[in-house]
Parts: structure tokens; C-alpha cells; sequence
């Protein structure tokens, strides 16, 4: 980013945004479970298994999970609810949109912080061992 958007006045702040915590993944679940027939998932399990994830990644997974149950009610005939087995085949196609970005902005805390601009970003991700 240009150096004079940081300027007073303009975009004078960098806010730091991470990916959900798993209180804030379960309660996103937990959402987007919300009104749709699921039926022996564990959400916590899920939250717990879904480190890294954004909000959107986690929508997707739910939006997939109920995809591979309403595609198979659709093969066999028999309306199902959402079990875990769709989640996890859920799992295996949905994976964190976030790595690649993080994986980008390895550079600039790295080689780009001399101001400590990233210095947020840095700890966040030295606690993850993204560094």
C-alpha cells in the first residue's frame, strides 16, 4: 500500500483481522447449522478440527456438507438428514483459503515491518508457527 494513504486522516490505522478462534468456528457452525436437518454432528469436534478457517471457509464447509447429503438423497430416493460423514467428505473437498495469504504476507512481516506495521501480524503468526 502506498505510503501516503497512511497518512492522518486517511487510512491512518491497520487492523489486524485473523482467522476465528474455535469459540467464534463453533458459533459460525453453529450458524450456518441453523434450520438445515443435521443430525449427530458434533459442531465442537468441527470447530476444533477446522483451525485456520475463515468464516467463509467454514460457510462453505456447512454449504458442501448439506450438499453431499441433498446429492445422495437425490441418488437413492430417501430424503436424509446431514451426518457426519458428510461433513467429513466435506472436509476432504473444503480446505483454508487463508494459507495462501498467509503464506504471502510472510513477506511483508519479514522483510517489509521496518515501521512495526506488521508487528500484530508477526506475533499472530509466530504463535501459529507460521513463521
Amino acid at each position: 500500500m502506498d505510503a501516503a494513504f497512511l497518512r492522518p486522516g486517511r487510512f491512518d490505522r491497520i487492523l489486524v483481522v485473523v482467522p476465528p478462534d474455535q469459540a467464534a468456528r463453533l458459533a459460525i457452525l453453529q450458524h450456518h447449522a441453523k434450520g438445515r436437518p443435521v443430525e449427530g454432528v458434533d459442531l465442537g469436534a468441527m470447530a476444533a478440527r477446522t483451525d485456520g478457517f475463515s468464516g467463509a471457509d467454514l460457510a462453505h464447509l456447512c454449504e458442501t456438507a448439506t450438499e453431499n447429503a441433498l446429492e445422495q438423497s437425490v441418488q437413492t430416493g430417501v430424503i436424509r438428514a446431514i451426518t457426519p460423514a458428510d461433513f467429513q467428505e466435506a472436509l476432504r473437498q473444503v480446505r483454508p483459503s487463508t494459507r495462501p495469504w498467509f503464506e504471502t504476507a510472510r513477506n511483508f512481516v519479514l522483510f517489509a515491518n521496518e515501521s512495526g506495521a506488521y508487528d500484530d501480524l508477526m506475533a499472530y503468526m509466530k504463535a501459529k508457527k507460521l513463521l
